[in-house]
């Protein structure tokens, strides 16, 4: 299976998504945005679509972020799932499949930065996917927004300060908002290069400190990532 990356920044990591593509033997091509790569003009020999998180927006201009081009982005969502392709969008990279599909982005009603506990819906507990997570887990978070819906969208996991962690856009796309992919090394990437966002003047229970953060066992969570991404690939 050939899987492809769009990265956007070095800070936003695949983590865990690559460790299980390479430790089952898939093929795995970037874009790596902030180094000017181009993006795919079509999905012709590519199987799965991973679009991975950024400080961008779907609203992002390229006049504010020359790289980052949200348009493009989106069309190569469609253009995948038109073609029956399985995508996955972390953070990010979920709200530019909202948006591709017409549903745009939404403020979460609490940022989130670092772990947090979140639970599958009913929904949830039922799809073929996502079923194989507990009824309750930890996963990393790091936003402020989170994916629109469209009509034919089920969230299928919520919690912590935003109900929309995990969310189905269609048979093979999910939206993740939540990062199960973390790992000590990218969330020691994403501290070094957003301290401001660590801050917590108003005491919010969905903001860690760094210690917190760099202190956690990610094991277990990219355990459950790779039981979930074994159930797709």
């Amino acid at each position: 299976m050939h899987i492809h990356i769009i990265q956007h920044e070095s800070f936003e990591a695949p983590g865990a998504y690559y460790v299980w593509a390479i430790s089952r033997g898939h093929e795995v091509s970037f874009t790596r945005c902030w180094k000017g790569d181009v993006l795919p003009e079509s999905m012709e020999g590519i199987d799965w679509l991973l679009i991975m998180g950024g400080p961008q927006s779907p609203d992002t201009t390229e006049a504010e972020c020359p790289y980052f081009h949200s348009q493009k982005e989106q069309q190569l969502i469609r253009d995948a799932m038109s073609h029956g392709k399985i995508v996955l969008g972390v953070c990010l990279g979920a709200q530019l499949m909202g948006a591709a599909l017409g549903a745009g982005v939404e403020r979460s009603p609490e940022k989130e930065v670092g772990l947090v506990k979140l639970h599958l819906t009913a929904e949830g507990k039922q799809d073929p996917i996502t079923r194989v997570l507990p009824p309750e887990f930890v996963s990393g978070a790091w936003h402020g927004d989170m994916p629109g819906l469209t009509k034919d969208s089920v969230i299928l996991a919520s919690g912590g300060g935003c109900p929309r962690q995990i969310v189905r856009y269609g048979r093979k796309a999910y939206g993740f908002q939540c990062h199960l992919e973390f790992t000590r090394k990218t969330v020691d990437g994403l501290i070094a290069h957003a301290p401001q966002d660590l801050e917590n003047p108003k005491h919010s229970p969905y903001i860690m400190t760094a210690e917190q953060i760099r202190e956690y066992d990610y094991t277990t969570m990219n355990d459950q990532l790779f039981f979930l991404l074994d159930q797709l690939g």
